[in-house]
C-alpha cells in the first residue's frame, strides 16, 4: 500500500470557486429565467415571486448535480478547486 496522502487544493481556490459560481449561475440562469418570464429590465432582470424561488431552485440544483454527480462545478475544474474523495 501507498502511504501518499492526497493533495488538497488551496483554499483560496475553493473559495474563489465557489464564490465565481454563485455569480455565474446567478446571472446565466438570472438572465433565462427573466427571459423566460418576461421579466427583464433595461439595466438586467428582476426576479420576484416563482421566478425567484426558480432561480434559487437552479443554484441548488447547480451545486448538488455538478459537485457532486458530475465530478465538479465549472469553476472547480477550471481552477482545480475539487477535494479528492
Amino acid at each position: 500500500m501507498s502511504d501518499t496522502q492526497p493533495s488538497y487544493p488551496s483554499t483560496w481556490r475553493i473559495v474563489l470557486a465557489a464564490i465565481l459560481d454563485f455569480l455565474t449561475i446567478f446571472a446565466v440562469g438570472g438572465y433565462v429565467i427573466a427571459r423566460l418570464t418576461g421579466n427583464l429590465t433595461e439595466t438586467g432582470f428582476q426576479l420576484s415571486g416563482a421566478p425567484a424561488i426558480a432561480l434559487f431552485v437552479l443554484i441548488v440544483a447547480y451545486f448538488v448535480v455538478l459537485g457532486r454527480y458530475l465530478g465538479g462545478t465549472l469553476w472547480q475544474r477550471i481552477l482545480g478547486a475539487r477535494r479528492p474523495r
